[in-house]
């Protein structure tokens, strides 16, 4: 039974990610608008690292924001998906500062996840703190998983 899970599970994240990677794909090479079409779609600047963990009570997202504001982070989860979108202000030349070089990415992000469905999308938190936001998804608890003690008589 143990395999059985490990297995799911393991397809299920890696489902998860193909479809995030495919639509950060998507998102960072729109071009904005598409041409006869009412669609539009945000380009993306930068996308930050995260990490996907999973415990027996919820899913974790921690993505790293450093430089973003805390009011520049905006978080979403609709329809089956957790959105995190913000924008890091790029480097200015201040009076008796030469800029030389800068390699830190700036402007907007945006980074989408599926959301499975034993998340309880009505409990999701999340923090912020010295430029790491972490996303906590709630597991149902009809999802998470239990022992049950065989008898053999």
């Amino acid at each position: 039974m143990d395999l059985m899970r490990g297995l799911l599970v393991r397809d299920t994240f890696r489902e998860l990610e193909d479809m995030a990677d495919r639509l950060n794909r998507l998102v960072a090479g729109s071009p904005g608008i598409r041409a006869g079409s009412q669609e539009t779609m945000a380009r993306a600047d930068w996308a930050p690292a995260v990490d996907v963990l999973e415990t027996d009570t919820e899913f974790q997202i921690i993505a790293e924001l450093p430089g973003v504001e805390k009011e520049n982070v905006k978080l979403s989860v609709e329809g089956g998906v957790l959105a995190i979108s913000g924008r890091r202000e790029p480097a200015k030349e201040e009076k008796g500062t030469r800029i030389h070089r800068i390699e830190r990415a700036s402007g907007s992000f945006l980074r989408s996840f599926s959301v499975p469905d034993s998340v309880d999308e009505t409990k999701v938190k999340a923090n912020y703190k010295n430029g790491i936001l972490t996303v906590h998804l709630p597991k149902m608890e009809k999802a998470r998983p239990k022992s049950i003690e065989v008898k053999v008589e």
